[in-house]
């Protein structure tokens, strides 16, 4: 039986996979790790046959104190002795950890992908080498599993692909193919020295987790070629999304003769309304994907950020205007003195009484078409108006204050719809009440409460 060494292996995915020519320059991503001190030390051999030029890059992230500074002198001191080209860069601590929206990981993983990008433009080297193996691949594919991914993400890294953060640079892993133990088995027979990364135990982060106990477990008890059946699985969801991306490029492309948006399988109609949704700079999440492909042509769907989106019969995503509001400016005011009454505004009527009670007495009164609040926080004379601009208002539960406005389009009021509810407003001047919606979280009830206004609205016909 024919045993096919590593770097065997590497150089048929550089050459095949990963596209990289005879005397081609590249640029070697080196962090000091196993992976990439296996990676460096096959590049080298290989070099001397087809001419490539290597260049180490080395990307300090400055997140481990004394161990990082330790393991970016253990790359120039490697370099020095292969007579290599060098580049190292640093991060700023706050520049990784303040990123807001981001964990330490990913802002480390976009602040290092910056700089390999940038380097390879100043050197003009057109291709960055990765040193991701099989495992990388299974650990990704579980955390995005457990994110919802479809089969874009589930595809998983390729042997190339272009960096994000530059159209210039292409990324090449050639070690995709290769497993952890391999890459350990090769550095132990050939004397390859690596920095051990204490972070990588660090139980916090759940990549390490999912590497260090769940994958583990796995091969344990359940299946031991798990990592190349994930590879395996990776390669045709690549494959199926590949096709998927053309059809649907293609049907966006076509002519006034191309079948109708109906007619196209379902994949590829969730593919078009996806790029539709990002050509609109607007997060492609599932369930809003679903809505705009089942709902009926023309049906308005509201997404974060108040924007309005329809989809037409051609299957075409557009922003829609937000219509005309003018804000009515009827008020009403109720003097609750008198204990208990009814009153009409616009299209409906508000019941209301005053009812005195001690401790959770007040219970007895709750009841699914009433509203409940404490008569002494809301004051003896409240107003009935319309929603206006500027309004603030503290849904129960919360513990702040929000704007209306923005509140309405978190629960996917209609905009049009808007100006027809109805408020409470307190003697103080705060909104107790919101038609349809929670009450405000200083007027609820509590054991200290003495008296319970207790209000029904009821409208002529609905909004």
């Amino acid at each position: 039986m024919l045993v096919v060494t590593l770097p065997e292996r590497v150089e048929h995915s550089l050459l095949n996979a990963c596209q990289v020519r005879g005397e081609e320059s590249l640029l070697l991503a080196v962090s000091g790790g196993v992976d990439s001190m296996v990676m460096l030390e096959v590049m080298v051999r290989l070099s001397r046959e087809h001419g490539w030029s290597l260049t180490i890059a080395h990307f300090n992230h400055v997140l481990r104190g004394a161990e990082s500074e330790a393991d970016e002198a253990f790359v120039r001191e490697v370099s020095e002795r292969l007579a290599l080209p060098l580049v190292v860069d640093r991060a700023e601590m706050g520049g990784i950890q303040g990123v807001k929206g981001k964990s330490v990981e990913m802002a480390a993983r976009d602040a290092r992908h910056r700089f390999l990008s940038r380097t390879a433009r100043e050197r003009r080297i057109r291709k960055v080498v990765l040193a991701h193996h099989a495992g990388d691949q299974a650990e990704l594919f579980l955390l995005r599993l457990f994110r919802g991914a479809g089969s874009r993400g589930m595809g998983g890294m390729k042997p190339l692909s272009a960096s994000p953060s530059s159209r210039d640079c292409d990324l090449v892993r050639p070690l995709l193919g290769v497993s952890k133990a391999e890459i350990m088995g090769f550095a132990r027979v050939e004397g390859v020295a690596f920095r051990e990364d204490s972070s990588n135990t660090d139980s916090d982060i759940l990549r390490n987790r999912i590497r260090n106990e769940l994958i583990p477990l796995i091969e344990r008890d359940y299946s031991q070629s798990f990592s190349d059946t994930v590879t395996r699985t990776m390669d045709l969801l690549s494959a199926d999304h590949d096709w998927v991306g053309t059809s649907a490029r293609d049907w966006i492309g076509g002519g006034p003769d191309r079948e109708r948006f109906e007619e196209l399988a379902l994949a590829v109609q969730r593919e078009v309304i996806r790029r539709g949704l990002l050509d609109l700079k607007v997060n492609p999440d599932f369930d809003l994907i679903e809505r705009l492909r089942l709902e009926p042509i023309e049906t308005i769907v509201m997404v974060e950020g108040g924007l309005r989106i329809a989809r037409d019969e051609r299957g075409t995503l557009s922003i829609r205007p937000l219509p005309s509001v003018t804000h009515r400016e009827e008020v009403c005011e109720i003097d609750l003195v008198k204990g208990e009454g009814d009153q009409r505004f616009g299209s409906g009527v508000l019941q209301w009484s005053v009812i005195s009670c001690e401790g959770e007495a007040f219970l007895k009164h709750l009841d699914a078409q009433s509203e409940c609040f404490d008569a002494d926080a809301v004051g003896t004379r409240i107003s009935l108006r319309y929603w206006l601009p500027g309004d603030r208002f503290q849904p129960i539960g919360s513990k702040g204050h929000v704007k209306l406005q923005d509140w309405f389009t978190n629960e996917k009021v209609p905009v049009d719809e808007r100006r027809r509810r109805v408020v409470g407003e307190s003697a103080s001047g705060a909104l107790f009440w919101v038609e349809g919606m929670r009450i405000s979280d200083a007027f609820k009830l509590t054991k200290s409460t003495k008296k319970v206004l207790k209000i029904t609205w009821a409208r002529d016909v609905k909004i």
